[in-house]
């Protein structure tokens, strides 16, 4: 039954945690308290025992229940193509940077030209704050890399949203590709249509990096707007 899988989230759930993550996720009030860690062991228990089957069992009203099917799609073996047709019609579910960002962490994508065209339609201004989010935030995780740099600087530049969650996957995708490729960045850097916002908090984040010295961290201050 459907519920029985609601009741054992509800089991594994952490008051403290509870409070923790509800702090960290404002305007998400429909959070039981599960760490996540614990919650990934469980779709891994769902996904060997019957993935379809179960996920199909799994509502969408609370927080624990969206992560986990979102959980199970990244574990799940699966055809390519197949996989893509849970992502697109697991996304419009996605209403907070957490569930985003686990989701994505978790997808272990493969065939990368594929599923970076599959991400392109989730990249422009006309997408959610979290559909765009869930674009950054994969190319963050699976595109950091010399053949794909120039046209995360192109996205980054055409994106034009003031959404706080958009921004600020921006400003960490910025921060891993100058971690990554310093030089091309700082040109980059240099010259761009980032927001005000977005270009300084970029730079905050690079600044932050325990990856580059105090040399490079000064040269980056001068150059905040």
């Amino acid at each position: 039954m459907k519920n029985n899988i609601r009741e054992k989230i509800f089991e594994l759930a952490d008051e403290k945690y509870k409070k923790f993550q509800s702090s960290l996720c404002p305007n998400t009030n429909n959070i039981i308290g599960v760490r996540v860690p614990i919650l990934r062991n469980y779709a891994k228990e769902l996904v060997k025992d019957d993935f379809k089957t179960n996920f199909e069992k799994i509502e969408s009203d609370y927080y624990e229940e969206i992560m986990l099917k979102g959980m199970m799609i990244g574990l799940a073996k699966m055809p390519f193509e197949e996989k893509l047709k849970y992502i697109e019609n697991f996304i419009p579910y996605i209403d907070n940077w957490a569930i985003c960002d686990v989701f994505v962490s978790g997808l272990k994508v493969r065939e990368k030209e594929k599923f970076f065209e599959f991400i392109l339609k989730y990249l422009s201004n006309n997408n959610s704050e979290f559909e765009i989010r869930f674009g950054l935030v994969c190319l963050l995780n699976y595109f950091i890399d010399e053949q794909y740099l120039a046209k995360i600087f192109e996205i980054t530049d055409t994106i034009n949203r003031d959404e706080y969650y958009v921004e600020m996957a921006i400003a960490w995708l910025i921060s891993i590709c100058y971690i990554n490729f310093p030089n091309e960045t700082t040109k980059y850097l240099k010259d761009n249509k980032l927001s005000k916002f977005a270009y300084n908090k970029s730079i905050q984040k690079i600044i932050e990096s325990r990856r580059i010295t105090e040399q490079e961290k000064e040269k980056l201050r001068k150059m905040k707007r």
